[in-house]
């Protein structure tokens, strides 16, 4: 048999894009402590924001690519999980030297890459929308207390209102991003679900597509002893389309609170017959 390609983590891979935002973001909380709160101006405020925009337009630029390059990765692994499951190619290797995407995979790479780098620029737009509200509000802040000092000028904004303006400014750069669910992340648990969740995603929608273009209507799910409710699915073989022979569940009907739900890491391994599955 086969030696199947080992079950895809991307660990590092996605550190690398985790960390890229965590420093944007002590970038930004940096330049926003350096702001003179007892005399701030409306030119202080702009030259501020200019930073902090071109902090994340780097940022955007960074992330794009990292986009670029590593979902057609997770893709290509897909392919190389269908072809040395189904008998293609015996190794890993050999299947990546004939790995060529199907226009279905191409279609769904195209989308895929899109749809993440739309998730992660909603990440960095909400930073900016976040950043920019609380500047303002600082800023006039800092304009009210300054014309209250009166014309002799020995009033000073107040420990309390420097420190309520010093939280609305830190405030603003871990401010959540809700998603379709309701749920609250922090930025960089955002990216971190986002990007693991696709990539996974990824990995077995093309594993999926190769394997129906070669004729094989079945699939196993991993096994890597799950604590949650994907313990129920581990090993189960499942239809890559509803119109397969057999008792089986078909992948589309699976419940995604108990299986590939986001961060889930489980794949699927082509199988032709599923009577002869091991």
């Amino acid at each position: 048999m086969a030696a199947l390609p080992h079950d895809p983590t991307y660990e590092r891979d996605i550190e690398v894009l985790i960390r890229a935002y965590k420093n944007a973001i002590l970038d930004i909380s940096d330049e926003l402590t350096r702001l003179e709160l007892s005399d701030m101006s409306r030119a202080n405020a702009k030259a501020a924001l200019a930073e902090v925009s071109k902090t994340l337009a780097s940022l955007n630029e960074e992330s794009a690519e990292w986009v670029r390059t590593y979902i057609p990765k997770a893709a290509t692994d897909g392919v190389v999980q269908a072809i040395v499951a189904l008998g293609v190619a015996e190794t890993a290797e050999e299947a990546a030297k004939i790995v060529k995407f199907n226009r279905l995979n191409r279609e769904f790479v195209a989308t895929a890459i899109a749809d993440t780098q739309a998730d992660l620029l909603a990440v960095t737009q909400n930073i900016d929308r976040k950043v920019r509200i609380a500047v303002r509000q600082a800023t006039a802040e800092a304009m009210r207390a300054n014309l209250a000092k009166g014309v002799n000028g020995h009033r000073t904004i107040s420990r309390d209102i420097m420190a309520n303006m010093r939280k609305t400014l830190g405030d603003s750069v871990n401010t959540g991003i809700v998603d379709a669910a309701g749920r609250r992340w922090k930025p960089e648990a955002y990216v971190e679900m986002v990007t693991r969740t696709k990539m996974a995603q990824t990995h077995r929608e093309t594993t999926m597509n190769e394997a129906l273009g070669r004729g094989a209507l079945y699939a196993r799910i991993s096994r890597h002893g799950a604590k949650d409710a994907c313990q129920l699915w581990e090993g189960r073989i499942i239809k890559l389309t509803p119109d397969a022979p057999g008792d089986y569940p078909y992948i589309g009907d699976l419940p995604r609170r108990q299986i590939f739900h986001p961060r889930c890491r489980h794949t699927i391994t082509p199988v032709r017959d599923p009577s002869n599955a091991i």
